[in-house]
């Protein structure tokens, strides 16, 4: 049986054939397969097969969200360019003609030239400079609430990239546990197979009925649907961890083992610290706290005086009637700006900073409570899946023996099928109930390291 159209297919390494050697009857099926497991392995090669190491490496680089993140730093960086271009000197060039008439200057020119209007032409090229002097404190504010913004956009990157590490993590475990399931849903359709071309032999001998063949018929049928499923889950698994990363048109499989040992419970109140001083959500919220107290100091200095120097130099050349002249001039001042009323503008933009600043103040003690929540149940979600796992280990060796027990009983004509299938079942359930077990405590155990912080994001 092909592990569907990506021509890969999952370690079946794990099942054991019980019982005597199949019938002649199944050897164009074995042939048949042996071709096909040929036929995927050539294909294996344009499988890209990753590890979780991999996966994580390719998430922190090719994942959309992270790839926003990364781009939104680069956003906030360029807003800290331009606050500090604020407070360093500006220079400009300009150069400019104009030309006017103005009549009522004919009194002043005499003579002839009484009854003409007096037109003067001006051209002008000047180089200039301006710079800030004194804004009680404006253009510093801004600059380290810009500062402020850079390290507001790191702690969301690092937000975007922990919660990427976790899907990542869960996702690639789902992959490994569907691949277990698949091998599951195989091994019990051949163990169905088997039982079939048992029946047949039984039958050949008078020792069976058509009545067991067709049970065995119908057994063996009834074994297929979950094949079919256990196939699709791998490939929405699959679809799944291709998405968070980003490896869009290209095909992947997951190598690796859910083989792991159940650890000590984890403390709360050793892990209750450590999330407070390493959650990045937590540290983007004081960040943005700290970003607006500047900006608050921004916004005070809005009624207030400043001071600026502007200064310019360049060549200037006049004409007026027939007359001509031109040359060097120069301008230089320190201007006091004064907007000592503004119809309340400062006023209504500092409350809504101060609104601000406790909404942050609340969000703070609000994110520390849940972040508290959600550590206690993820301990409480690692503990009951370790304890379930503990509970399972040796089920499966216990089942295995009951099963071979029932097998051998059934050939020898002392059981029942009822008692082989039933044995059958129990072993099935004791496998897929440890796989997912596994699955479930390793998955636990990201989740709470995504809870504390520390969850690993790239190898």
């Amino acid at each position: 049986m092909t592990d569907f159209r990506s021509g890969s297919f999952p370690d079946t390494g794990s099942f054991r054939r019980r019982g005597p050697a199949p019938a002649p009857g199944l050897a164009c099926l074995l042939v048949t397969a042996g071709v096909l497991l040929g036929m995927a392995g050539s294909a294996r090669a344009e499988v890209r097969m990753l590890t979780l190491e991999d996966a994580l490496r390719i998430a922190a680089e090719e994942n959309k969200d992270i790839l926003k993140a990364k781009e939104y730093r680069k956003k906030v960086l360029g807003r800290y360019i331009e606050e500090k271009a604020n407070a360093m000197p500006q220079l400009f060039a300009s150069s400019s003609f104009s030309r006017d008439s103005d009549n009522s200057q004919k009194a002043f020119g005499g003579g002839f030239f009484m009854d003409m209007p007096v037109t003067r032409n001006l051209y002008t090229a000047e180089v200039g400079v301006s710079q800030v002097l004194f804004t009680w404190g404006q253009v510093g504010a801004a600059l380290r609430a810009a500062r402020e913004g850079i390290e507001d956009a790191e702690a969301q990157l690092a937000i975007y990239q922990q919660a990427v590490a976790r899907d990542v993590t869960a996702a690639f475990y789902d992959t490994l546990l569907a691949k277990e399931m698949w091998t599951l849903a195989e091994e019990n359709r051949r163990q169905k197979s088997r039982h079939l071309e048992e029946t047949r032999k039984k039958y050949e001998t008078g020792t069976a009925t058509d009545y067991d063949i067709l049970a065995a018929q119908v057994t063996l049928s009834n074994a297929q649907p979950e094949v079919i499923r256990s196939e699709n889950l791998i490939r929405t698994s699959r679809e799944q961890l291709r998405f968070l990363l980003g490896l869009e048109g290209q095909e992947i499989d997951t190598t690796g083992s859910l083989n792991t040992e159940v650890r000590s419970n984890p403390d709360f109140d050793r892990l209750l610290p450590v999330a407070l001083r390493s959650r990045p959500d937590l540290h983007e919220l004081e960040h943005q706290e700290a970003m607006t107290r500047e900006l608050y100091k921004v916004y005070q200095a809005g009624n207030k005086p400043r001071l600026d120097f502007r200064g310019g130099s360049g060549w200037r050349k006049m004409t007026i009637g027939e007359g001509t002249a031109d040359g060097l001039a120069y301008s230089a001042g320190v201007y006091l700006t004064f907007p000592f009323y503004d119809s309340g503008r400062t006023a209504g933009r500092l409350m809504q900073v101060r609104s601000d600043l406790e909404q942050l103040r609340l969000q703070k003690a609000k994110s520390a409570d849940g972040i508290s929540l959600q550590l206690r149940q993820g301990i409480h979600a690692v503990r009951e899946a370790g304890e379930i796992l503990q509970a399972l280990t040796g089920t499966t060796v216990q089942a295995d023996k009951l099963l071979s027990m029932a097998e051998k009983g059934y050939e020898f004509g002392v059981k029942t099928r009822l008692e082989v299938e039933e044995a059958q079942l129990n072993l099935r359930l004791a496998k897929s109930n440890v796989s997912r077990a596994r699955r479930d405590y390793l998955v636990s155990l990201a989740t709470l390291d995504w809870i504390t912080g520390t969850i690993r994001t790239a190898p």
